[in-house]
């Protein structure tokens, strides 16, 4: 029986020759000194070998080898080759595509609605594309995606950091339908371990609006209603022109939101060219609005905008605290 002793003592001898373990493992020795782990079997008539791997720092221990033996022992009794078996895989590893071919056929063929499809190639191009356009699915693993999560958060962008996270998940399970038999890292990185969906403050240059964001996270109201007052500064729209804002009208590449004409009382339509804090905040409140077509959906109502009245209160309230 072989022990890590006798393996390290194996020297070449000018041509191949074998020295047996247990249980039929045996380890060949090449005229150049590697040493494989190889089983011999029969399978419906006909005679196999299966390499099971180099020993070897770069390679598997006698330990491993002879689990490998084991779950080749087991292939056999259940009727399938463990050499055909081990090639398939290869084959398959070898084939896979790159996680940037997955996300582009992800991005085409999933059914989603048109904004979400535009606000989540935005994220992929802008954070997760970057990271792993070119890494093979199995090469991604849950501490990968981490890092990714965590460099987002460290610049004060938690949303996106989730939405970046769930992108990666959604490409993962998308290959998986298509047959990939990979596991989905993205599952051992929860979204409540990265953040909160509670925006960040955002601040800006003059000391009105700093005051502002400060004493804005003072009032007792939702999320999605400090976002909104935000994002109303970002914009510098009209309460009601943003506030009757849907999603089809924000073109998350481009990073534009266009307002209907009729809306604004213009005989053109208003381009808003948005900022990343914007973009940002909007990502956020795409979370926030579930399935409604409005950006800033009404709180009991999704198929309803919320009311101009509702951040005039939250506005007011904020400047009562700041004076």
């Amino acid at each position: 029986m072989l022990t890590d002793t006798k393996l390290r003592a194996l020297k070449p001898t000018g041509k191949l020759y074998k020295v047996p373990d247990r249980d039929g493992l045996y380890v060949a020795v090449t005229p150049a000194g590697s040493v494989s782990f190889r089983f011999n079997y029969r399978i419906n008539g006909r005679q196999e070998t299966l390499t099971l791997g180099r020993y070897g720092a770069d390679g598997i221990t006698l330990g491993e080898a002879r689990d490998k033996l084991n779950e080749a022992k087991k292939l056999i009794a259940a009727g399938k080759s463990p050499a055909r078996e081990k090639s398939r895989d290869k084959a398959r590893i070898n084939a896979g595509e790159t996680f940037g071919a997955w996300a582009e056929k992800w991005l085409e063929l999933h059914q989603m609605a048109d904004s979400t499809r535009d606000m989540r190639r935005s994220v992929y191009m802008r954070e997760v594309k970057p990271k792993f356009e070119n890494v093979k699915l199995t090469e991604i693993s849950h501490e990968d995606v981490r890092m990714m999560a965590d460099g987002i958060v460290a610049r004060g962008a938690p949303a996106t950091a989730v939405h970046a996270r769930e992108i990666v998940m959604l490409v993962f399970k998308f290959a998986i339908m298509k047959g990939q038999q990979v596991s989905n890292p993205a599952e051992l990185v929860p979204p409540t371990s990265i953040a909160r969906f509670e925006p960040k403050d955002r601040a800006l240059s003059p000391e009105e609006i700093r005051l502002f964001y400060r004493y804005l996270e003072r009032v007792g109201t939702s999320p999605s209603i400090r976002a909104s007052a935000r994002l109303l500064l970002l914009t510098m729209l009209r309460k009601g022109e943003m506030t009757q804002g849907e999603w089809s009208e924000v073109n998350f590449t481009e990073g534009m939101w266009v307002i209907p004409a009729e809306r604004m009382k213009r005989r053109n339509p208003h381009v808003v060219y948005l900022s990343r804090q914007a973009l940002e905040i909007l990502i956020a409140l795409k979370t926030m609005a579930g399935g409604s077509r409005f950006i800033l959906p009404s709180r009991y109502d999704i198929d309803s905008h919320m009311s101009s009245a509702t951040l005039n209160q939250v506005l007011t309230l904020t400047y009562n605290l700041a004076c």
